[in-house]
């Protein structure tokens, strides 16, 4: 199989205007409309208005690809998607969150050919969140022989982790009777090949294979020859299983999943599913700590799969965010009943070979499973995918919800969507905004809730808990063969689930709301400060949800910090609530922990009064300011304590103490010295042609200690490249990601960088001067 790069050369316009733009995909054409408070996205869509798109590529093909065949595949078209080839119908897709397959053979011809794509988004709001427009993830172009393998006929799977087999399948379109030739390499050398008919699985042996694990993410080869037909992939050995004696083992030793949620944006760059920034994100999250990530609400890209299996990071990939009860006016609830089963193996497909896909998750919320019809859908639905993949299923079942749901709270209809009612996951979400966290957890343990999740439950290899923590232990006790995983959690309860999990093996894991600041939902986990935010409602300037342990740009806050304790991978970290701010009045959040950051450079402050938090696993914490004995605490209940001090510059100093009052471990936050100066920072100083550059935009000394009270419009120029994104992390940004101008957001802002050239230079200017840098673009 011969795969072609299809993503150069296109053009794009709103449906109907003839108005065409050169673009190269991906492309979230969404990001580039106007956010105002007319627009029907509303809080769900970071107020950006929605249009139909078309998109149009004209390609040749020779006499000798039309021999063989010829297939499009789209990773993702939000939404509705209709593909003509030479003026035909070629092909339909509802689902926006999904990868298809297009056979184009009998439409094309010899010469000059063209494709066009609608892309649908006028509806809304047609999601919860932030999902743009257009064909978002990347576009290839398949050419098979006419005797091949099928497209994704190359299926892997590990046996036996102890003995190290493994087993391999083929599925092929052309004659069963041909032979298929294979091959394991580790990089070096081959280790094993064989030949084996098509459809009949082989296993094999690979003697003292390095097995695929978190801490060491070992990927073998699989060369494959079915005729012309030619192929290879990466794969890793490795073996999963649950159950409520042993929690979640990967090649036989337990792993407690510490995840995060992330949604399918990149931030400044919207929805645009850059394959570099998509494992960006996975390496943010993996340096912050989190060993899984959970795909919310849908399936994730192939380069997302792709940077988790060489990473090390595990995978729970979701379907969907809703069945057949809507939660907005215009989303998948017409559609999933058709197109279900389509859509699971699809994903399957996509997920088969990845080593870091350990789970799949069939809904979020769906209210649904509190009513006999859903309860039905949740089996058929787990029984299709144990048809395809020995994979555990579990669903994000929101406890509280359900119940609530039954009693008629949230539930949808057309005359509450008419009035801007809230409905779905986004009513819950508004209730746990009113009244708090504690509200949600202590909903969930009342006694009709349990008889509202526990048949869905039961249909699942994996119980799936929204915010469910305080039902934890008595659930643990009460069903003793019932596996538990945190699918969607607050931040300030890892330190409870984990010392829970570390004695309770049917508790396998939590995964936070969220890992990174995602698009949408906007304000909803935001604590924002006047300094920034002009209006505490959601109201238009509002562009982010504020929901991150990571904030836009890929800073680690407080709460990352926090998790890191509590999950014993440091003893201890320290963060400071920004001294300016101290007790002034700020959003509102549920899903907020604390707004603390890791500095201490908080000029023209000199004498206020400000909270400085120590996370820690150790007996006592001692504090000290430029030496000095500020305070001394015992951690009780948590790994998290805080200290009232008056801010002077210096150096802030925790100190981490067991009983007998011996130094466990140390940490230091130090004042910036000198006045601001702008630093233009590359996170990679060499890129291939394919990555994106990302800049960092700093108010820092020479040392790099930023200044986070340091504000002022920074403008910025490249040459040898394209300004794809600046901007800064605050979720209250009027201005959007589209300008050669930002401001800074506690000291730093952000350029994301597309090169068209051997050498992307960036010059910026500031209040604090100006800096420039320079970034090697190299051949491929």
């Amino acid at each position: 199989m011969q795969t072609v790069d299809f993503n150069e050369a296109w053009r794009y316009a709103r449906l109907g205007s003839h108005q065409y733009k050169d673009v190269c995909l991906p492309h979230d054409a969404m990001r580039l409309e106007k956010h105002t408070s007319e627009a029907s996205s509303g809080v769900n869509g970071a107020w950006y208005e929605g249009y139909d798109y078309e998109y149009v590529k004209n390609f040749s093909l020779t006499e000798a690809q039309l021999q063989q065949k010829i297939y499009l595949e789209f990773e993702g078209v939000y939404s509705k998607a209709e593909v003509y080839i030479n003026g035909h119908k070629a092909a339909f897709r509802p689902y926006g969150f999904t990868n298809f397959y297009v056979s184009v053979n009998q439409w094309v011809r010899v010469g000059e050919n063209q494709v066009r794509v609608i892309a649908r988004n006028a509806e809304q709001p047609n999601c919860r969140w932030y999902a743009g427009a257009g064909i978002y993830r990347p576009v290839k172009l398949h050419f098979l022989p006419q005797n091949s393998l099928c497209l994704n006929g190359v299926k892997i799977r590990t046996v036996d982790y102890q003995k190290r087999e493994m087993e391999v399948c083929f599925s092929a379109d052309g004659t069963p009777s041909q032979k298929v030739q294979f091959s394991v390499s580790d990089g070096e050398n081959i280790l094993f090949k064989s030949t084996v008919n098509t459809g009949m699985p082989m296993c094999f042996c690979l003697d003292n294979a390095n097995l695929w694990s978190i801490e060491n993410p070992f990927l073998y080869t699989l060369n494959v020859e079915y005729g012309e037909d030619v192929r290879t992939l990466k794969f890793g050995m490795r073996q999963v299983s649950v159950s409520a004696k042993n929690g979640f083992l990967l090649n036989g030793e337990r792993v407690i999943l510490q995840g995060a949620c992330i949604h399918s944006d990149q931030g400044l760059l919207g929805a645009a599913a850059h394959p570099f920034a998509d494992r960006r994100k996975i390496e943010l999250i993996k340096n912050a700590g989190y060993n899984a990530i959970r795909s919310a609400h849908n399936p994730c890209s192939k380069a997302t799969l792709d940077a988790c299996d060489e990473l090390g990071v595990l995978v729970l990939d979701e379907y969907t965010d809703g069945w057949y009860i809507h939660k907005t006016r215009y989303d998948y609830a017409d559609y999933i009943m058709d197109w279900w089963q389509q859509d699971l193996k699809d994903m399957v497909d996509k997920d088969y070979n990845h080593p870091s896909v350990v789970m799949y998750s069939i809904g979020n919320e769906v209210a649904e499973t509190s009513q006999k019809r859903g309860v039905e859908f949740c089996a058929q639905m787990c029984e299709y995918l144990h048809s395809l993949d020995e994979r555990p299923v579990t669903c994000g079942i929101n406890i509280f919800f359900n119940f609530l749901f039954s009693l008629g709270f949230g539930v949808y209809s057309e005359k509450k969507a008419e009035q801007g009612q809230k409905v779905g996951s986004a009513f819950f979400n508004n209730l746990a905004g009113i009244f708090g966290d504690k509200t949600m957890k202590l909903g969930a343990t009342l006694p009709p809730c349990d008889a509202k999740c526990k048949q869905a439950f039961e249909k699942l290899d994996v119980a799936g808990y929204n915010y469910g923590i305080n039902r934890y232990r008595g659930d643990l006790k009460k069903y003793p063969e019932r596996i538990i995983l945190g699918t969607e959690t607050f931040c300030k309860d890892a330190y409870r689930f984990y010392e829970l999990a570390k004695t309770h093996s049917a508790l396998i894991g939590d995964f936070v709301w969220a890992g990174i600041d995602y698009l949408g939902e906007v304000g909803i986990g935001a604590w924002e400060y006047r300094t920034y935010a002009k209006d505490f409602r959601p109201v238009v300037g509002w562009i982010s949800a504020g929901s991150g342990r990571i904030d836009l740009v890929g800073r680690q806050l407080g709460e990352a910090l926090y998790t890191q304790v509590a999950f014993e991978q440091a003893i201890i970290k320290m963060a400071v609530v920004p001294v300016n701010d101290y007790h002034k009045p700020h959003s509102p959040s549920a899903w907020k922990m604390s707004n603390a950051i890791q500095s201490w450079s908080w000029k023209g402050c000199e004498g206020k009064k400000t909270y400085v938090e120590v996370y820690a696993r150790a007996y006592a914490v001692q504090l000290l300011l430029n030496g000095v004995p500020v305070g001394k605490k015992k951690i009780k209940g948590d790994c998290k304590t805080k200290f009232s001090v008056r801010y002077q510059s210096g150096m802030l100093t925790a100190v981490a103490l067991d009983k007998e009052g011996n130094i466990l471990a140390k940490t230091s936050l130090s004042t910036a010295e000198g006045a601001p100066q702008l630093h233009t920072m590359p996170e990679m100083n060499s890129i291939s042609g394919k990555d994106l550059a990302y800049v960092r935009l700093q108010y820092a000394d020479q040392k790099g200690t930023l200044f986070p009270l340091a504000r002022g419009e920074i403008s910025v120029q490249v040459t040898g490249g394209e300004l794809l994104a600046l901007g800064n992390a605050c979720p209250y940004n009027e201005r959007g990601y589209l300008t050669h101008t930002t401001d800074v957001y506690y000291g730093e802002a952000l350029a994301i960088i597309r090169p068209t050239a051997g050498e992307i230079q960036i010059t910026a200017q500031s209040p604090y001067g100006d800096a420039q840098t320079k970034i090697q673009v190299l051949n491929e």
